[in-house]
């Protein structure tokens, strides 16, 4: 037998390759184009934020962090959880630190979820929830959301709900789509859930990134929800800091008892001296989350309005740092092979929305990335405004 034949013939997944974010930065690399693909700031965090984490590597804090994490991160989470949301998490039993958001989400996946077990997703969904409910045995239910809207058919849940599902996955501020989840959703949530065993996982990276004057909405501010609810935070996507890689996740102890089981055999602890410095500055400066919302607005306004005279057409986003175009005028090729030509030929990278869907959808669709500099943002616009 060759030993290379059988690995190939056995991949747990076979069908993944590279991720998306991974092709289309290196190939801006290749290309010396403008990413604005891959979903992270081309600026840093806040100087305070930094100072403090230099502090604390400079006085002792490099070692384990404990498994749930630093309890001084832990319980100022639990402040904001209470003062954001109305939910009184137990820093102790309900919240744990984690590397990364990715880390989170695949640790409740695996918490919950066993071989057989259905889990519902939204297409376009984010795309490590499919592998992660694969690694373990579970089938993925792939829905699409309503296009252009990009608003949940609950009817469509309702019929695809029965015995077997085991966990239904939501993601607000919605990535690729920006759009927001709003009361009736949760409503329609809540009916379809109720006596039914059914666990949920709500991805939220993008909490403070909400436009318009409207709230951010989290699952953990319907009381109905929270005792069968992962919910999942960031701190990189918050702090423009993603490379540090801190998230963490809020749920009910029993729910939390089994994260902790997959968690200390996959990371076990998160970056001390990030945590201690989060810690320090949530509790010196709690309303900076708090401003980011106008911060990325202005950011959004910019760079629509440097659209403007351009051939593509923005779709509305209401969160998230991320704007949707339709680019049909154009070109009527696949946005695979759209993306990877304007990253070649006009210097723009940006994102396929086809590849979060399980079924490529018939659009003409590309996410740009608006996390960045305005200089950034113009000379992006001045090159797509020659297309």
């Amino acid at each position: 037998m060759n030993p290379n034949t059988s690995i190939g013939q056995n991949s747990k997944l076979p069908a993944a390759g590279t991720t998306i974010f991974t092709v289309m930065s290196k190939l801006a690399q290749d290309e010396g184009a403008i990413n604005l693909s891959q979903g992270f700031p081309d600026f840093d965090g806040p100087a305070a934020l930094r100072e403090r984490v230099f502090w604390h590597m400079n006085h002792g804090h490099n070692q384990y962090s404990p498994l749930a994490g630093v309890m001084e991160l832990r319980e100022q989470i639990a402040r904001k959880v209470l003062d954001l949301y109305g939910r009184s998490a137990d820093p102790v039993t309900e919240i744990t630190v984690t590397p990364g958001a990715t880390e989170a989400l695949f640790c409740a996946i695996t918490a919950v979820v066993h071989p057989g077990d259905e889990v519902i997703v939204f297409d376009p969904a984010y795309d490590t929830y499919d592998p992660a409910i694969t690694l373990n045995g579970g089938i993925c239910r792939h829905i699409p959301m309503r296009y252009p809207g990009f608003r949940i058919d609950w009817q469509q849940v309702r019929d695809t709900v029965n015995e077997r599902t085991r966990m239904i996955i939501l993601n607000t501020p919605h990535n690729p789509s920006g759009v927001c989840l709003r009361r009736e959703d949760f409503a329609a949530l809540s009916e379809i859930v109720r006596d039914r065993n059914i666990y949920l996982l709500s991805d939220e990276v993008y909490e403070h990134i909400v436009f318009d004057g409207k709230p951010h909405l989290s699952l953990l501010s319907f009381p109905e929800l929270q005792a069968r609810s992962f919910a999942v935070f960031s701190f990189g996507k918050t702090y423009h800091a993603t490379g540090w890689r801190v998230g963490y996740c809020v749920a009910a102890p029993a729910l939390m008892v089994e994260f902790l089981k997959i968690h200390q055999f996959i990371n076990f602890s998160t970056q001390a001296p990030m945590q201690y410095g989060l810690a320090d500055y949530l509790r010196d400066d709690p309303g900076f989350a708090r401003s980011l919302s106008a911060f990325y607005q202005q950011k959004r306004d910019f760079f629509t309005v440097a659209m403007a005279g351009s051939r593509f057409r923005m779709q509305p986003t209401e969160g998230s740092f991320f704007q949707l175009a339709d680019y049909s005028d154009i070109s009527d090729e696949p946005d695979t092979e759209f993306a990877k030509r304007l990253t070649r030929e006009a210097k723009v990278a940006v994102i396929p929305v086809s590849v979060f869907y399980q079924t490529a959808p018939d659009q003409r669709v590309i996410r740009f990335c608006f996390a960045k500099n305005e200089t950034t943002l113009s000379q992006a616009a001045e090159r797509l405004l020659k297309l």
